[in-house]
């Protein structure tokens, strides 16, 4: 039971077992019904028969009975006594019957086995009537020594002196027993012949269907064995819920490919970064100490502010790539605008103000900060004379809006500029360009807060985030 095939063989198979015994017992309860309706209605027939005999004034030893073997009649007056039997006819339900008299009386008695199933109540019938209630009955008869079950049917009928008789007749019950007998042998050899080919094909079919899984896993094994994430697993022609598992798994592959592709990049591109002010520093580090007059204390600590900002993008990028999320808390954008212009009284170009609309968003405080002094470094470091900065709501979103007079960002670059450590070639300065990181955290951020931002027009970066409330 350790395999889904298993699992499926013999789920099916229960099931199958539990319909089968449940439409089987149906099947035999309506046969065994309708056998015994069958042998009901004919011990009826057998008894009017006699009773119209009687109704039309037939002398009880006249009567035309029928055999024995076939069915069995004793007629009996109301007292029980025996007025008439059936040829053969030796006892019924352990009763002897004795030889039946010439007239109304006679030594032999027979007595109903349930006294439920005939009516006392005899009166109401008119000489010459043949009473149209039928009582139905299982019993036994000995029928010429043999002694067999019959399904009896009691009718009463009042002959022309105005007595009245109860004419039992039987109608056997063996081959109805024999019918049911022999359908549910017919079952008990066939359902588990029917059970075995049904965990069969539920085995066969479910091993074929889940043939491309075990290729999927194998060569999921196998990437996993050799670390080559531009492998890829194949992908069955049939469009079912496997095709699809085999195309998500392409994808997911793809995806993780381009994530860990990534993360190398970064890793290499960051360590190209460190790299230039680390060896910087050490080598004025180490000049000082050879010859303290040369010694450039502003140049090493402008290479260790550059370090410490390097660092904390980088921690930055880290935490959100880790899926850190904003904190959920209200900012007013026009609050967060003059607050930051306030702390950037020494910009190399003054920073301006256009429309300030009192909108608040939800996220982290710090970080939109964060994204706001980027945004406003990149346009200090391309501006000629003019930085400009908006807050306006459209609809459903709060947009703020940074722009300079600069030369702007070619079309081709406008996304470009936001990967991690890409600079556009006016930009490749230490002094003028940064790490490249600015514009690529940014994004990020924005994203994180449900939002976009991208650049318009130009030189208008364009920062939309949902509206809070």
């Amino acid at each position: 039971m350790g395999s889904v095939r298993a699992r499926a063989a013999a789920g099916a198979t229960v099931v199958v077992a539990l319909a089968l015994i449940a439409a089987g017992t149906a099947v035999l309860l309506v046969l065994r019904g309708n056998l015994q309706g069958q042998a009901g209605l004919q011990a009826e027939v057998a008894a009017r028969e006699v009773a119209a005999q009687i109704a039309t004034g037939t002398a009880y030893p006249k009567l035309d009975l029928p055999d024995g073997e076939d069915h069995p009649v004793v007629v009996t007056d109301e007292d029980g006594r025996v007025l008439a039997a059936g040829e053969d006819v030796r006892a019924v339900d352990g009763r002897p019957v004795k030889g039946p008299p010439a007239g109304n009386g006679g030594a032999g008695s027979v007595r109903s086995g349930d006294d439920d199933d005939e009516d006392d109540d005899r009166g109401g019938l008119r000489p010459g009537e043949v009473d149209e209630d039928v009582h139905h009955r299982d019993g036994t008869a000995d029928v010429d020594g043999a002694v067999a079950a019959y399904r009896f049917a009691a009718v009463e009928a009042e002959d022309g002196r105005g007595e009245k008789a109860v004419v039992r007749a039987g109608s056997a019950l063996a081959p109805e027993r024999a019918a049911v007998g022999s359908v549910r042998t017919a079952m008990l050899i066939g359902l588990p012949l029917l059970l075995v080919v049904v965990a069969g094909v539920t085995w066969l079919v479910t091993r074929r269907a889940l043939r491309p899984v075990e290729g999927i896993r194998s060569e999921m094994a196998a990437i996993t064995a050799s670390t080559d994430l531009s492998r890829r697993v194949p992908v069955p022609s049939s469009r079912d819920e496997i095709g699809r598992l085999a195309r998500t798994t392409n994808e997911t592959l793809a995806a993780l490919e381009t994530s860990v592709e990534r993360q190398r990049r970064f890793v290499a591109d960051a360590s190209h970064e460190l790299r230039s002010p680390i060896a910087s520093l050490r080598t004025q580090l180490e000049v000082g100490v050879a010859h303290p007059e040369l010694l450039d204390v502003p140049g090493a600590v402008a290479d260790t502010v550059r370090l410490q900002r390097l660092a904390a993008d980088l921690l930055l990028l880290a935490r959100l790539d880790a899926g850190e999320r904003p904190a959920a808390a209200r900012v007013d954008l026009a609050a967060l605008v003059r607050e930051e212009l306030s702390q950037r009284a020494g910009d190399r170009i003054p920073v301006s103000t256009g429309e300030l609309a009192g909108v608040e968003v939800a996220g982290s405080r710090g970080q939109l900060g964060r994204v706001l002094g980027n945004l406003l470094d990149n346009a200090q470091r391309h501006a000629t004379g003019e930085v400009r900065v908006a807050v306006v709501r459209a609809g459903e979103w709060a947009v703020l809006r940074v722009e300079d007079d600069g030369p702007g960002v070619p079309e081709a670059d406008r996304e470009r500029i936001f990967e991690r450590f890409v600079r556009l070639d006016d930009a490749r300065a230490r002094d003028d360009g940064g790490a490249g990181l600015g514009l690529a955290i940014a994004r990020d951020v924005a994203v994180r807060h449900g939002g976009t931002l991208a650049v318009r027009d130009r030189a208008v970066f364009e920062l939309r985030l949902p509206a809070a409330g």
